[in-house]
């Protein structure tokens, strides 16, 4: 059991992991911080945290595990906020989707306390953003990808670990480069089409007509277009290079496909259609035994 979490960003990801920490005994007491007092101070009389903190650097005194759980591009900044009360005993643990970025600046800032930090991106979400829709059921059941680097402490990573397990998540560890490459191709390029599609849909003259006939495939494919906008503004930004390399990929598929469809190719367009839905329906397996 920890005896104090510092939560430093008070929204869904943070609150739930604070809610979930609450509901499995693992915490005796949470002190939170967000850049806006009107969430730390919703998120106090929900239950989510115990203590509201004026500061990130005062949510961090005398926590014995920090979760950051701010935009990617908020994280040095943030770090830089605490780095005075760090030492190697403390946990501190992030929620971000790239890892990359948040480890390079965890490595200016923190320096000779940079293995307390154990770079974490929980495979787990909403379309809504905010403290409100914190739930202690986000994580249960889920994968958190754990990205260690050389100076990471063995006894944090390990302290981690039974952390996540403990709250009902398969841990999987993997190197951050090999991290947002995987999750460039299945989350990051998905949010950029379905972005892209729904904006290509509202330049047209047409889109009260088209959405207004549009339909369960729609729906479900454009689910994740109504994202928050600040944080998958940081996300896209600091994957792009990785993100722009599955762009190409996809975009040279795209115009495969389309080739097939201009020159009448239904043999060919078929069996594309095939390969992605057996490919897909495997997947639904595979994840579903999982």
């Amino acid at each position: 059991m920890f005896e104090q979490l510092g939560l430093i960003g008070c929204g869904l990801m943070g609150g739930s992991f604070a809610l979930a920490l609450k509901r499995a005994g693992l915490v005796k007491r949470v002190v939170g911080y967000s850049k806006s007092p009107s969430t730390t101070e919703r998120a106090r009389q929900m239950g989510v945290i115990d203590v509201e903190a004026p500061s990130a650097l005062l949510a961090v005194s005398g926590a014995d595990i920090v979760l950051v759980a701010v935009p990617v591009a908020a994280t040095e900044a943030t770090l830089k906020a605490i780095r005075h009360l760090v030492s190697r005993d403390m946990l501190i643990m992030d929620v971000g989707s790239t890892k990359r970025d948040v480890i390079d600046s965890a490595r200016r800032v923190l320096r000779d306390n940079v293995g307390s930090f154990v770079p974490c991106h929980p495979i787990a979400g909403k379309e809504v953003s905010g403290v409100e829709h914190a739930d202690p059921d986000l994580y249960a059941g889920k994968q958190v990808i754990i990205t260690p680097i050389e100076r990471t402490q063995v006894a944090q990573l390990s302290r981690a670990v039974e952390l996540w397990k403990a709250l009902d998540c398969t841990v999987v560890q993997m190197a951050p480069e090999a991290h947002d490459a995987a999750f460039a191709a299945v989350s990051h390029l998905p949010h950029l089409i379905a972005f892209a599609l729904v904006n290509g849909i509202a330049s047209q003259e047409q889109r009260e007509a088209f959405l207004s006939l549009a339909g369960p495939g729609f729906r479900d494919f454009t689910r994740i277009a109504a994202s928050d906008p600040k944080v998958w503004r940081d996300i896209l930004l600091a994957n792009r290079q990785e993100l722009l390399a599955q762009s190409q990929v996809f975009q040279r598929t795209l115009q495969s496909m389309e080739a097939m469809i201009e020159a009448g190719s239904g043999d060919a367009l078929e069996q594309s259609i095939a390969q992605a839905s057996d490919i897909r329906s495997r997947w639904r397996l595979g994840s579903r035994k999982a």
